[in-house]
């Protein structure tokens, strides 16, 4: 186990602190106070010595900890955010790209784009605990809800269903080119997948094993992140030629809003409780949006820092993470994990 990390000079994080609530507020006018952003900067976790693109992240509740993907620092950061800083780093990692915890099994695995690998560590204490070889470009990981199982997007093309318990593949799903974000919907035993070199999104019946759909959305292209309302049965996905936010029927695939958003988006998430939707952008950007009577609109637009384009929100804890790379502040600026509490 590596050792935690020292923080840095506390007036130098103070600084970084307040002058990223300064951007993050906007500015009032003379005729009155604006209104209040839809999320507000708690605080700036410092990843200290991590540089290059900081890839997906993932949760342990019950600990409460984030684990944080740091591909081009080959490196898998844990934030105890009691505690508000790194606990411990895991290195030796070829292209982290995506992280994924099994609370069935405490087991915590990491995807490499670098190697195809999946390698998995205790949740405890991060020993290493085996990893299988998928090939090629490991990426996104998904958990399959009730059986603890996760899925991986990888290669030219498939969803790889693993075991965490035994470090095993249970099976391969083929798709039609690389996989990017993808969800699952548990109602359906569906996944739907965004698979922009194939200019689709793809269903997958995950009990057959077999791609069952692909819908088409004319025009746009780079379809990215992607994320699931079971309860309104909505599918958010963002794409960047152009950029924009679309919804989707989650049963039949039509489309039902297109919105223009913030460029390089790699990241989105609902917020049921405030019917909101978070997408996070490599512009350096942050777009609130919310559902009102007559659709969706965009409610702000929030400052985070350029390449600042990962996120992860946590409803359980009410709290959105962004990932922001090491000089967003300006050079010498250490990368961090910005912490926004969503309002109201």
């Amino acid at each position: 186990m590596t050792r935690p990390q020292k923080e840095g000079k506390p007036s130098v994080i103070r600084y970084v602190v307040l002058l990223l609530i300064l951007m993050c507020t906007p500015l009032s006018g003379s005729h009155g106070t604006e209104p209040a952003p839809p999320l507000a900067l708690e605080r700036s976790i410092p990843l200290i010595g991590v540089s290059g693109r900081i890839d997906h992240m993932a949760i342990d509740l019950a600990r409460r900890r984030l684990f944080v993907a740091e591909l081009g620092n080959g490196t898998v950061d844990v934030v105890d955010l009691a505690a508000g800083t790194v606990v411990h780093r895991i290195n030796g990692l070829r292209e982290p790209q995506g992280v994924g915890y099994s609370p069935t099994t405490d087991m915590l695995a990491v995807t490499g784009a670098g190697d195809g690998s999946v390698r998995f560590f205790q949740g405890g204490d991060f020993s290493p605990a085996g990893a299988v070889d998928l090939g090629n470009d490991a990426d996104n990981v998904r958990l399959e809800a009730g059986t603890g199982r996760l899925v991986v997007g990888f290669g030219d093309g498939g969803l790889a269903v693993l075991d965490p318990a035994n470090r095993s593949v249970v099976s391969r799903i083929r798709l039609p080119a690389h996989p990017e974000g993808f969800q699952l919907d548990a109602a359906t035993h569906r996944a739907v997948v965004n698979v922009p070199d194939a200019g689709q999104i793809a269903v997958v019946d995950m009990t057959a094993g077999k791609l069952v759909a692909s819908w088409p959305v004319p025009y746009l292209r780079g379809n990215f992140p992607m994320a699931f309302d079971d309860t309104d049965a909505l599918i958010a996905t963002v794409f960047r030629a152009p950029a924009r936010l679309v919804l989707l029927d989650a049963g039949s695939g039509t489309v039902t809003t297109s919105l223009a958003t913030c460029g390089d988006a790699d990241d989105v998430f609902f917020d049921s409780r405030r019917h909101h939707i978070y997408v996070s952008c490599g512009e350096g950007e942050v777009d609130v949006f919310r559902r009102e009577a007559t659709g969706y609109r965009r409610l702000g637009r929030i400052r985070t820092g350029y390449g600042a384009r990962t996120s992860l929100f946590v409803p359980q804890l009410d709290r959105f993470f962004v990932a922001a790379r090491a000089g967003f502040l300006g050079i010498g600026s250490n990368a961090a994990i910005l912490e926004f509490r969503p309002r109201p």
